[in-house]
C-alpha cells in the first residue's frame, strides 16, 4: 500500500509541476506543498522531491553555470526564527512570475534562459529584449550574470490581454499563468514588452561582503530591484510580513510570500546548498486555500485617494479557518476583464490578506454587467483612469472619512471609532484632519451615547497626540508610498526634520535604497499635497519631534560607507555611527565622507572609487579616535 500511495504522489508532484511552468497550473502552491509533505514524510529521499523547477524544457535547452535552485520554505513565524538565529538577515517580497537567467558580455546582454529543471533552462533571449525594465546595456562593461523573476503588473495585465485578443489569441484568464505562457510562445514575442523584471541576483567577478551590496550594485548597472530591509529583531521582520500581506491587498503585481536570506555572504560560502535549495536562504510563505461562491452583487467603496474598490458580497463560505462573505474584485480592470457580475460562480483565494480575493470566473451567469458612472458617496461622476475607476471630488465625503481614518489609527487617538467619526463628519463637526483638533467638549456631547466623562476622554485623547515623532507624523498622513520603513530610511539618509523632508527632490529620494523613479515622484507630488494640512496642524500647536538620534555626537552630518574585511560585526558598526549622529550609506558618491575597511589595499569597486574620489578610507581604530575626539 504504501509504495503505490508514494507512486501515486510521484506522478502527481510531476504532473502538477509540468502544468505550473506551463502557465496552466490546476491548485494551489498550498496543495501542491500539501501533496510534496506527505511524499516527504512517506520517503524523506525520494528523487521526486529532489527535482527543480519542470522535468520538461521546451525549446533550445541551456546549461546554467550554476544550478538555479528552489527555496526552502516555511509557514511558520518560529521557524523562520529558529532558522536566522542571531545572524542579520534581509528580506524581500517573493515574486509570483517566472525565474530568468541573464547573461552580460562586456556590458552588453546576449542571452536569457529560464530556470527549466535548474541545470538546464530554455532559450528565451528574443523575448526578454523586449521586456522594458531588462538592460540591454549596463552601466560598466563587465561580464556577469543576473537572475531574477519575471512578472507582470496587474496595470499592465490588462492592455496586454487587449493586444493578444487584437493578434487572434485567446484572450488570458489570469495574471499568475500569463507570464510562463507568454515565454512558453514561439510567435508574437514582441508581446513579452508588457512584462517586467526585478533583480535579486548577481554572479561575477565583484566582490562583496553582504547581499545589500549586491543588490544596491544591480540597481546602479540599471535594473529594477525587489524591495529590501535588513533585520536585526524579529520586531522588523514582523512588521515586513505585514506589509506583504498588505501588498498582497493592494495588488500592484503577484507575490506569494517573503524570501529572507543571510546577510553576511561569508555565512553563503560557509552554509552551502543541498541538491534542492541553498541553506542561507528561507521563503516565508501564508497558508493559504481557495474555495467556490457565487457573487450575490457588487459594491464600489472609495479609499482615501478617491479610487473606487469593487468587492463582491458573495455566498458565505468557510475559508482558512473563516466564514467569507466578502472578496475583493480588485480593481476595474479585473472586473472588465472578467466580465465580473451578480450571478457568477468564481474561485476565491485567501493567503496573507484580511479579505480574500478573486481568482477566477468558473461559470458567467447571464445577468448584465455593470459599471457605476456616479461616485456611491459623493454622486460625482466617476473617471476611468487606466485599470481603476476614481472619484476626483476631493469634497467627496467617503475620501475625507477614510483620510481622517486612517490619520486617526496611524497617530494613535484612542475611543474614535469609524462609525463615530462618520456621524461627526454627518453632523459637519469634522471637515478634515485639522478640524480634529478644533473639537470642543460641547461638540462631542452631540454624539449619540457620548456623555460628559467619555467627550473629556476624548479631547485629551486628541490632544495627547499633538507630541509625536516625525516617523509616526508622516506615516500617519497617508502620503503615497510612505511606509514607517521607508520614512525611517529617509531619515537614516539625513533628512531629520520636516524642513529637511520639504528640500527633497524626486531625484535626491532615488539615491536611498526602495525608491524607485515613479515611487520617488509619486511620494515627492503626495508630499507637496499635504503642505497645507502639515502647516494648519503646527498652527494648532503640533511639535513634530526628530527620531531618537544623538545629534550632538562626534559623527554629525557626516556619511560613512563600509565594506570589506571587519572585525566587528557590521551592524555593530552601522550601530555604533548612528548612534553619534552619523549617518551610514550603502555606496560611495562624491557625498561620501569615509569608507569603514580594515583592508589597506583592495580590488573591490567601493575602494576604488574612494580612493579614485579622494575620499578618506579608515579602519575600525580610527572610526572610534573619530568618536572619542569630543
Amino acid at each position: 500500500m504504501t509504495s503505490k500511495k508514494i507512486q501515486e504522489l510521484e506522478n502527481k508532484i510531476l504532473y502538477h509541476k509540468e502544468l505550473y511552468y506551463a502557465g496552466k497550473a490546476e491548485i494551489s502552491d498550498e496543495e501542491y506543498d500539501q501533496v510534496e509533505e506527505e511524499l516527504r514524510y512517506l520517503d524523506p529521499e525520494n528523487r521526486v522531491l529532489q527535482i527543480v523547477g519542470t522535468v520538461k524544457v521546451s525549446g533550445e535547452k541551456v546549461k546554467h553555470q550554476t544550478k538555479m535552485l528552489s527555496l526552502a520554505k516555511t509557514y511558520k513565524l518560529d521557524e523562520l526564527l529558529s532558522w536566522k538565529g542571531s545572524e542579520d538577515i534581509l528580506s524581500m517580497f517573493k515574486i509570483d512570475g517566472t525565474s530568468c537567467s541573464l547573461i552580460y558580455e562586456k556590458g552588453i546582454l546576449k542571452l536569457g534562459k529560464t530556470r527549466g529543471n535548474g541545470e538546464y533552462g530554455e532559450n528565451i533571449t528574443e523575448k526578454v529584449r523586449f521586456i522594458p525594465s531588462v538592460p540591454l546595456k549596463l552601466k560598466e562593461n563587465i561580464d556577469m550574470e543576473v537572475r531574477g523573476e519575471i512578472f507582470c503588473y496587474q496595470s499592465k495585465f490588462i492592455a496586454l490581454s487587449e493586444d493578444m485578443i487584437k493578434e487572434g489569441l485567446e484572450k488570458p484568464n489570469s495574471l499568475r499563468n500569463i507570464v510562463a505562457g507568454l515565454l512558453g510562445r514561439k510567435e508574437k514575442v514582441f508581446l513579452a514588452k508588457h512584462l517586467n523584471f526585478q533583480a535579486f541576483e548577481v554572479f561575477s567577478e565583484k566582490e562583496f561582503a553582504a547581499e545589500e551590496e549586491k543588490l544596491t550594485f544591480l540597481k546602479k548597472q540599471g535594473f529594477h530591484i525587489p524591495h529590501v530591509r535588513v533585520h536585526k529583531d524579529e520586531k522588523t521582520i514582523k512588521e515586513t510580513l505585514e506589509e506583504a500581506q498588505d501588498f498582497m491587498s493592494e495588488e500592484e503585481y503577484l507575490i506569494d510570500g517573503v524570501v529572507f536570506v543571510f546577510n553576511n555572504l561569508e555565512l553563503h560560502d560557509r552554509l552551502g546548498a543541498t541538491s534542492h535549495h541553498p541553506r542561507y536562504k528561507m521563503a516565508y510563505k501564508f497558508q493559504g486555500m481557495s474555495k467556490e461562491t457565487i457573487i450575490n452583487s457588487i459594491s464600489w467603496q472609495i479609499s482615501r485617494n478617491g479610487i473606487a474598490t469593487p468587492v463582491g458580497e458573495v455566498e458565505p463560505v468557510e475559508l482558512s479557518g473563516a466564514m467569507i462573505s466578502r472578496v475583493s474584485l480588485h480593481n476595474l480592470g479585473i472586473v472588465k476583464q472578467h466580465q465580473l457580475k451578480k450571478g457568477d460562480r468564481i474561485e476565491i483565494v485567501r493567503s496573507g490578506e484580511v479579505i480574500p480575493k478573486f481568482l477566477s470566473v468558473i461559470k458567467s451567469s447571464n445577468e448584465k454587467f455593470l459599471i457605476p458612472k456616479k461616485c456611491p458617496s459623493c454622486s460625482e461622476s466617476l473617471e476611468i483612469d487606466d485599470i481603476r475607476l476614481v472619484c476626483k471630488n476631493p469634497l467627496c465625503p467617503a475620501q475625507i472619512q477614510e483620510e481622517i481614518l486612517h490619520f486617526i489609527r496611524k497617530i494613535g487617538i484612542d475611543d474614535l471609532s469609524s462609525k463615530r467619526l462618520e456621524e461627526m463628519i454627518n453632523k459637519g463637526l469634522v471637515k478634515g484632519i485639522p478640524s480634529l483638533y478644533r473639537l470642543k467638549k460641547e461638540d462631542l456631547l452631540e454624539l449619540d451615547k457620548v456623555k460628559e466623562k467619555l467627550a473629556s476622554k476624548i479631547i485629551k485623547n486628541i490632544e495627547k497626540t499633538k507630541k509625536i515623532n516625525l516617523v509616526n507624523f508622516l506615516t500617519a498622513l497617508g502620503i503615497s508610498g510612505a511606509s514607517q520603513n521607508k520614512i525611517e530610511k529617509i531619515i537614516d539618509y539625513g533628512y531629520r526634520t520636516l524642513g529637511d523632508f520639504e528640500k527633497l527632490t524626486s531625484e535626491k529620494l532615488i539615491e536611498i535604497e526602495s525608491f524607485a523613479q515613479k515611487s520617488a515622484e509619486d511620494f515627492i507630488s503626495s508630499f507637496k499635497s499635504k503642505k497645507a494640512i502639515i502647516q494648519e496642524l503646527i498652527d494648532l500647536g503640533f511639535k513634530v519631534e526628530e527620531v531618537d538620534f544623538n545629534h550632538e555626537g562626534a559623527l554629525k552630518d557626516k556619511k560613512f560607507c563600509i565594506t570589506g574585511t571587519l572585525s566587528m560585526k557590521r551592524s555593530d558598526i552601522e550601530s555604533l555611527i548612528k548612534g553619534n549622529s552619523g549617518t551610514v550609506v550603502s555606496s560611495v558618491s562624491k557625498n561620501t565622507d569615509y569608507l569603514v575597511t580594515n583592508d589597506t589595499e583592495s580590488s573591490s569597486s567601493k575602494f576604488k572609487k574612494a580612493n579614485s574620489l579622494k575620499i578618506p578610507i579608515i579602519n575600525e581604530k580610527m572610526l572610534l579616535d573619530l568618536i572619542k575626539k569630543t
